[in-house]
């Protein structure tokens, strides 16, 4: 068998987690967030059973074959998505939302920047959140520069 370069691989991971929130901005009037935010900003809040697909991207190791051992990203997807978000209200129980609207985009920049605390530095490719079936978000860690 001849030598091969090496090969770039992605590989993806889902879970599914239950949360509530309401839709609210402190920036914005009661009227304002009503307008806004429609039923979502329903002072009870609502709730939602999250999908997120987690897709890392590497080189496939020539020994075990493989992007990332799966146990390992399952274990860290745990830590970082259902530890802090599974049967949670977004709002009063996860501090980071205590400041930031509980938008599935934000949802998305959460679970992203938990991840990268945990996993091997820069194999992290993409956040796909889903709040419902017609509703997904997908994020790369991208940001806009503000000079």
């Amino acid at each position: 068998m001849s030598p091969r370069s090496a090969r770039l691989a992605r590989l993806s991971r889902s879970v599914t987690f239950s949360a509530c929130h309401r839709l609210h901005s402190k920036a914005l009037s009661d009227e304002e967030n009503l307008k806004l935010f429609g039923k979502c900003n329903n002072p009870n809040g609502h709730g939602h059973n999250y999908k997120v697909i987690v897709t890392v991207r590497g080189e496939i190791d020539p020994v075990s074959g493989m992007v990332m051992n799966l146990t390992e990203l399952k274990e860290f997807m745990q830590e970082a998505i259902m530890e802090p978000l599974d049967h949670k209200n977004l709002d009063k129980d996860v501090p980071y939302f205590a400041e930031v609207v509980s938008t599935t985009e934000n949802v998305a920049v959460f679970i992203w920047d938990n991840l990268q605390r945990l996993l091997p530095p820069g194999i992290l490719y993409k956040v796909k959140v889903y709040e419902t079936d017609q509703n997904v978000v997908v994020y790369k860690g991208e940001e806009t520069r503000v000079e």
